[in-house]
């Protein structure tokens, strides 16, 4: 907040080239200008090049899922997983009918500013919005291509089990998650090039900012509405265990065709739309403040860009070097090896990668930078600050890996608390992990910012900043930390895509039921020329679903992580446009003053933030316990104890009544935080800045704690499932309650507060350009009513949805 307000300072004296200086309506330079390498390699030659990287990385990507569809798989197996896939497709559709109605909300906004407040043509509003609309349907059909690849993915898993092969077994969903994760950063970098590269100078950054804005909601609806429903599906299958003493995934239990859906929905749909979201808003806001803070400079500013998007198409190139890599060093040291720990080649891959990306970081900056006139040493410099990000993404799996692997000693005292003090202990257990992690997370993100906050006071990257702007060097150090942050984007995301397809692998496995099949033994030999080892194959599948609960659990906190360190550098453009919009009215006006700490303004939007974030994980919460409620009600009801498998109808009704609660639970969560967004802005810019900082910080740790809370609970579950085999125990019926509550924790509420932050900071650009062009009596009338809407959609969040209290199948 200090340096927010030596930044507004020096705003007030800034020169006239701010007029119209708003984040929603950037200006980028001429890209032609540039060049590198003695002039051998142009700025839009860089672009092209990028273009065709992306083209490879999405073939790449492609070629991978061909790959994976060939592998052998049992048609008892691939039958399991086509109908996984069929409740998947029917998910998705209804999620693309969702998202089209919530676009709508958005699109009256941005007509509103783009062709009434700033008098762009039709032509252009139409251009923009299709931005936005691009931006949706590249969070939605990622979401898309990863579904269908873990859906293929997942019978392959569980086939390949049978072999015996631990390593190959791994490496199926490994496989699958690096197609996701390059398939996803390469159509990210693919549209944005295009943006950049295509569009007139005026437009790109208004469509920038509309794509940035399509993403995000789309992002945000896949993410909240895959959260509950996973978690309603994954609820409902796991009580069943307890009250009806089933085994894992017992094919009688309607609810596990639901929960294998929903491990899907929430795990795979959701954080490849966050991803791709994440992505390109990180990009997005330093390419605002660029464009905005270097005006005066657009060689310059060019020249940054284009080194901007030179190190993200890279990054693509470092992402697969380093999975083939590893790949060698796991078939050199596991190839044989009959049990192993299966965290370790995951872990490696993470260190591969950021240890290849870093030096790739320092010697195309050198190579880019290292001969820009009167910039000497600021290669090394901007090379340092991202490679701190860098080394977060592989550092922050490290802190989660404490407090959620198989191996920590966090979750091995869940589970011994369990032993003696049964569910109440092992909750208490899991509390205590949760807070202790959002401590030392909290401190290794604090250790990385203050580390770029110290490089930013570096003579060459001062020297880059026109002396009315010399205190936004640590704004622009901290949207670097976060575009390091994702400098490994593919690969993050093929870690955290990698959990979905374990988990459906052993429930498809038990699903399949194909250890009672006559003669199975004889046909897997006569078909497929192996024996096939049914006792280890179960073993080695849930020992990959833990190493998967692990790796899901480590790039929640590098997603938030990036919010928050990334909001500095969006909020950069708001207070921008603030102050040339008052020192117009007003030249005496004090914006500094309206942005300190103890300014009632300021400080009541810090806990506005705050109580908003309480809410939200409140209201998401109370939406997977109502869905869940009434999943358990009806699969009670339902079960049919002496037949071998679940009938069709009563699965498809368990996953109609997840979707259901889903979309009841993410209709009341986005209008209130839609509605939030639009009226704090028109009460009070000021107080809406400080309710932006707010969500940002409340939001992370909120999100830290539940995460690797809820992380903890399901591998302490893991543990007596897979070490002690003690299932159907009172240990075990303590462990699955334990891992009830945490799902919510980990999986609904905690992974969608990134973009619900980031959405409200995208959207909050155009709330606050709006709002102060608006006359105050209007302003004032407008905000009241939308801010009750929003308060009405907050009661019903919770009132809308509650459990009957008298009446058990109301």
């Amino acid at each position: 907040m200090n340096c927010l307000k030596r930044l507004t300072a020096a705003l007030l004296v800034s020169s006239p080239i701010l007029v119209r200086a708003g984040e929603a309506d950037i200006k980028i330079p001429d890209l032609g200008t540039v060049s590198f390498l003695g002039g051998a390699l142009t700025g839009p030659q860089v672009l092209w090049i990028g273009l065709v990287v992306c083209a490879l990385g999405v073939a790449y990507g492609w070629w991978q899922y061909v790959q994976t569809r060939a592998m052998p798989v049992h048609p008892s197996m691939a039958e399991v997983s086509q109908i996984i896939w069929e409740t998947c497709k029917t998910y998705l559709l209804q999620q693309g009918k969702f998202l089209a109605a919530l676009w709508l909300l958005i699109a009256a906004c941005m007509i509103y500013y783009f062709g009434v407040l700033e008098h762009k043509s039709v032509n252009h509003v139409i251009v923009i919005l299709g931005a936005s609309v691009l931006g949706i349907l590249g969070s939605y059909g990622v979401a898309w291509f990863g579904i269908r690849i873990n859906t293929v993915a997942n019978s392959r898993t569980a086939f390949s089990a049978l072999r015996g092969n631990p390593l190959a077994t791994l490496l199926i969903p490994l496989k699958s998650g690096m197609s996701v994760g390059l398939l996803l950063v390469a159509t990210e970098l693919f549209i944005m090039i295009c943006i950049l590269a295509f569009l007139p100078k005026e437009l790109a950054g208004p469509c920038f900012i509309g794509f940035a804005i399509g993403e995000s909601l789309g992002a945000s609806a896949l993410r909240i509405c895959g959260g509950i429903f996973t978690k309603i599906a994954d609820i409902g299958a796991d009580l069943m265990k307890i009250v009806f003493q089933l085994p894992e995934d017992d094919p009688r239990n309607p609810g596990v065709i639901a929960d294998c859906t929903g491990d899907n929905a929430g795990d795979s749909v959701g954080p490849t739309a966050d991803g791709f979201e994440t992505y390109g808003v990180t990009g997005v806001a330093l390419i605002a403040f660029l464009a905005l803070a270097l005006a005066a400079d657009p060689s310059l500013c060019a020249t940054l860009i284009i080194w901007l998007f030179a190190m993200r198409i890279l990054m693509v190139l470092t992402s697969v070097a380093s999975y083939w890599v590893n790949d060698l060093i796991s078939h050199a040291i596991w190839k044989s090896a009959k049990d192993f720990n299966l965290e370790q080649p995951l872990t490696n891959l993470v260190w591969i990668t950021s240890i290849i990306s870093i030096a790739v970081t320092y010697v195309a900056s050198y190579v880019l930078l290292a001969n820009l006139p009167g910039h000497a040493g600021l290669w090394w410099v901007l090379s340092t600050i991202i490679s701190l990000g860098t080394l977060a993404g592989a550092l922050i799996p490290e802190f989660t890996k404490v407090f959620t692997s198989t191996e920590s000693r966090h979750v091995k005292e869940v589970v011994t608390s369990s032993d003696q003090g049964g569910a109440s202990l092992n909750i208490l257990s899991g509390l205590v992990a949760g807070n202790f992690s959002a401590f030392w997370t909290g401190l290794c993100i604090l250790g990385l910012m203050l580390g770029a906050y110290v490089l930013s006071s570096h003579a060459a990257v001062a020297a880059i900043m026109p002396a009315q702007f010399s205190f936004a060097a640590p704004i622009f150090a901290f949207g670097l930390v976060a575009f390091g942050f994702l400098g490994m984007g593919p690969v993050t995301i093929a870690v955290d895509s990698f959990g979905p397809v374990t988990d459906n692998a052993q429930s498809v496995y038990e699903l399949s039921q194909i250890e009672s099949r006559p003669g199975i033994a004889g046909e897997i030999q006569r078909n497929f020329g192996f024996t096939a080892d049914f006792a280890g194959a179960k073993h080695q599948l849930e020992k990959g679903d833990g190493a998967g609960n692990t790796f899901k659990a480590t790039a929640k906190p590098v997603l938030i992580g990036t919010a928050v360190v990334g909001a500095t550098t969006m909020v950069f453009g708001i207070i921008m446009m603030l102050q040339e919009h008052f020192h117009h009215l007003d030249p005496k006006f004090n914006v500094l003053e309206k942005l300190s700490l103890v300014h009632p303004e300021a400080l009541m939007g810090l806990l506005m933030g705050g109580a908003v974030i309480y809410w939200f994980t409140g209201a998401s919460t109370q939406a997977v316990v109502t869905g869940a409620y009434r999943a358990v009600v009806y699969i009670k009801d339902n079960m049919k104890l002496d037949a071998t498998t679940a009938t069709i109808e009563s699965s498809k009704e368990v996953v109609r009544i997840c979707t259901q609660y889903a979309q009841k639970g993410m209709i009341n969560i986005f209008i209130a935080i839609f509605c939030f967004a639009l009226s704090l802005a028109f009460f009070d810019p000021f107080f809406f800045i400080g309710y932006l900082i707010g969500m940002a910080f409340f939001g992370l740790y909120q999100a830290i704690f539940m995460a690797n809370a809820g992380g903890a609970w399901d591998n302490a579950k893991k543990i007596v499932e897979v070490d002690l085999k003690a299932k159907g125990t009172p240990l075990h019926a303590a462990t699955v309650v334990g891992d009830t509550v945490g799902d919510p924790f980990k999986d609904t509420s905690s992974v969608s507060l990134n973009p619900v932050i980031k959405f409200t900071t995208l959207f909050g650009l155009l709330a606050v350009e709006i709002a102060v062009q608006m006359p105050a009596s209007l302003k004032l009338g407008l905000g009241s009513a939308i801010f009750v809407v929003g308060l009405f959609y907050v009661y019903r969040s919770f009132y809308g949805m509650r459990i009957p209290v008298d009446a058990k199948r109301a």
